[in-house]
């Protein structure tokens, strides 16, 4: 009789489980969750110029998963991308009682602009940027300088997220 109880234990937890899952997934995509996917860029061709940035390795791989390839000729590309600076800024948040600071705000930001191979005039200047705070302390330098590099890095991958979302809201005309 036990036995007989067995398989029928094992069925009911493996439903209950599969229904945790099923009522999950319809709360993650209730609430608008979604994984990341591919951009729907208009283009298939780009030619980047003007100044190297640190994000500019990062961005070409991005373009190029989303099917973008990233030309070294003006003449072979649908749109052009031109970087015309890149800023990072760390500056003091605040300072302790005793005079030494304890928080750091750091900024990124970058400008570009961007037109089609097909027009002669360039679009407006745009600006992304990112900023991080984060607490300092004297006691554990090469711990912060660490999560300074990576907040660094963060804002970064972040402002380059945010130049692919502008990017997929160009639209050019069909030739």
């Amino acid at each position: 009789m036990h036995a007989h109880l067995k398989p029928s234990l094992g069925l009911f937890l493996g439903l209950k489980i599969l229904g945790l899952i099923l009522i999950s997934s319809l709360l993650l995509s209730a609430c608008g969750f979604q994984l990341r996917g591919m951009a729907q860029l208009s283009f298939q061709k780009i030619f980047i110029q003007g100044s190297t940035l640190s994000m500019s390795k990062d961005l070409k791989k991005s373009l190029e998963t989303n099917g973008v390839k990233v030309v070294t000729d003006s003449e072979d590309a649908e749109l052009m991308l031109e970087f015309l600076t890149e800023e990072t800024d760390k500056r003091i948040l605040s300072i302790g009682g005793d005079g030494k600071v304890s928080e750091y705000a750091l900024s990124y930001q970058v400008s570009f602009r961007t037109r089609a191979a097909t027009n002669p005039l360039w679009g407006e200047v745009q600006t992304v940027q990112a900023s991080r705070n984060f607490s300092y302390s004297d006691a554990n330098l090469l711990g912060k300088a660490d999560e300074e590099v990576m907040l660094m890095s963060d804002m970064q991958k972040d402002a380059m997220r945010e130049l692919l979302r502008r990017l997929t809201a160009i639209k050019l005309n069909a030739k």
